[in-house]
């Protein structure tokens, strides 16, 4: 059964780092697209980065995070991480690790598997 599970949340001050963790169990790494959503408070779900090794491309990520968050994933444990520094108060929300077999797509309910979220807070 497929299955993935965010780690790693929590409060930060502005210019702060975080690390998620994603455990995909029973995701193939090397042919599913893995990545991360967020929601914010009153606002719409937003794609933040996505990585899927089958086209051999860049992974993706939102203009507003590139330079500071990055994607990576763990063929050893079956993990996707997004390391994320120099964190804003707008970066605050709920991020969600999503899966799903081949190419990453553009919205949250393309991915068939989608985890539960996890909080991550940027404030003084």
């Amino acid at each position: 059964q497929v299955r993935v599970v965010e780690s790693g949340g929590g409060l930060v001050q502005p210019g702060g780092s975080l690390r998620l963790s994603c455990a995909a169990d029973n995701v193939d790494l090397d042919t599913w697209a893995i990545g991360w959503f967020r929601q914010a408070p009153g606002k719409n779900v937003e794609r933040v980065s996505c990585i899927s090794r089958t086209l051999r491309t860049s992974p993706y990520y939102t203009d507003s995070v590139k330079g500071r968050f990055t994607i990576s994933t763990y063929n050893a444990n079956n993990t996707a991480v997004l390391q994320m520094n120099s964190l804003k108060p707008e970066d605050t929300g709920v991020y969600y690790c999503v899966a799903r077999s081949g190419f990453c797509k553009a919205t949250f309910y393309e991915y068939d598997y989608r985890g539960q979220g996890t909080q991550v807070t940027v404030s003084a």
